[in-house]
């Protein structure tokens, strides 16, 4: 028996969709160039790496892309046509990985299990990070060093650098950056979803539908308004627009969003918080303009192209490509971007941002935007 192990279609323990024996096939597809993206974290980051998905499949084609994530992001992975095996970071995933020989790894967390992973992948080509003997992570090729830099110089980081985050990935792994937009794949059954809930709750189709994104991610402290804050902006909104208001959040925001609905403004909805990412991303699609600090949400509405408004405290805005629809709002506190997890300043960063200058911006980009500030 004849077998082409190299085939795109071959599986091994199944038919392949062919239904074929590999000899005299005429359904052979070459592999190619086989490229290993070890992305595990956070979920933010790891959709806006989508954006190298296009260009990799452009330079090296064909190619065969196996992507490791956290498995928390897997859902937002599963079933991109431009990825070919996903592997969620798990032992289960990871004994194949070991025997399995890849062309050019590209090691893009600067976190010891994901540049473990990197180190023992059999690959002659590995870009971004890597773990040295001593348990440290170092950058495996002069383009990473920017990269790698920016982890350990506050002054660089919070200052000095101008690059986006976008800019700085394909720069370390040496792919020229074109403003390439995200790559995630979503389907038909959570748009349904979305319209499901919008007939639910009566949305006229051209009501403008406002989208205030109140999650942020427990890595950093007050990465998006209190409900205080919140409160302030929407009485603001609904004085000056006649629209409705889809508040969005997780788990963790229940209470937040609890507190603003007991208010009782009218026009003002909750979407909910158990919604998929994928669903997530659906609603977010049906906004005219989200209001968002820097999350998941704020990065879903950039791949949906929706307009953002995007308000940034602890982190860094610089670092956000918005692709020429939305602006930024940043805190004007001395002490932001910090990156710190706990914060005991009242009030915050971000609670020092006003609501006015942000109805301001969602009346700009309701109009077509008045480019990014």
């Amino acid at each position: 028996m004849k077998l082409k192990l190299d085939c795109r279609n071959f599986r091994g323990d199944k038919p392949c969709r062919f239904a074929c024996s590999c000899e005299g096939c005429a359904h052979y597809a070459p592999m190619g160039k086989r490229i290993l993206v070890v992305k595990l974290d956070a979920i933010g980051d790891v959709a806006r790496t989508t954006t190298i998905l296009r260009p990799l499949h452009a330079k090296y084609d064909p190619c065969h892309i196996t992507w490791l994530v956290h498995p928390a992001a897997e859902e937002m992975l599963r079933g991109n046509p431009l990825i070919d095996v996903l592997l969620p970071y798990q032992p289960e995933s990871l004994e194949p990985l070991r025997v399995q020989r890849f062309d050019l790894v590209l090691s893009l967390d600067k976190t010891p299990r994901a540049t473990a992973a990197a180190m023992w992948s059999n690959a002659p080509e590995k870009l971004g990070f890597g773990l040295s003997e001593f348990g440290t992570v170092f950058p495996l090729n002069p383009e990473a060093e920017y990269a790698f830099q920016l982890g350990l110089d506050d002054d660089l980081k919070f200052k000095r650098n101008q690059k986006t985050y976008q800019e700085v990935l394909f720069e370390a792994i040496k792919l020229p950056y074109a403003k390439e937009e995200y790559a995630i794949e979503i389907d038909d059954r959570d748009r349904r979803h979305a319209e499901a809930l919008f007939e639910q709750w009566k949305m006229a189709p051209l009501e403008v539908v406002i989208g205030l994104n109140l999650g942020g991610g427990s890595a950093f402290a007050n990465k998006m308004w209190n409900a205080r804050c919140a409160g302030a902006f929407l009485d603001a909104l609904l004085k000056a627009l006649p629209c409705r208001v889809l508040l969005f959040g997780a788990e963790r925001e229940r209470v937040t969003i609890e507190q603003i609905l007991a208010a009782g403004r009218p026009n003002v909805l909750s979407a909910g918080t158990r919604n998929t990412i994928r669903q997530f991303r659906a609603l977010l699609a049906r906004c005219a303009v989200v209001v968002t600090g820097d999350s998941l949400g704020m990065h879903l509405a950039i791949a949906e192209k929706r307009p953002v408004v995007a308000l940034f405290g602890p982190t860094c805005a610089q670092e956000i490509e918005l692709y020429g629809r939305g602006e930024v709002i940043t805190a004007s506190a001395h002490c932001a971007p910090c990156y710190r997890a706990e914060c005991a300043r009242n009030p915050s960063c971000m609670q020092a941002i006003e609501a006015g200058p942000v109805v301001a911006a969602v009346q700009r980009w309701l109009k077509g935007g008045g480019g990014a500030r």
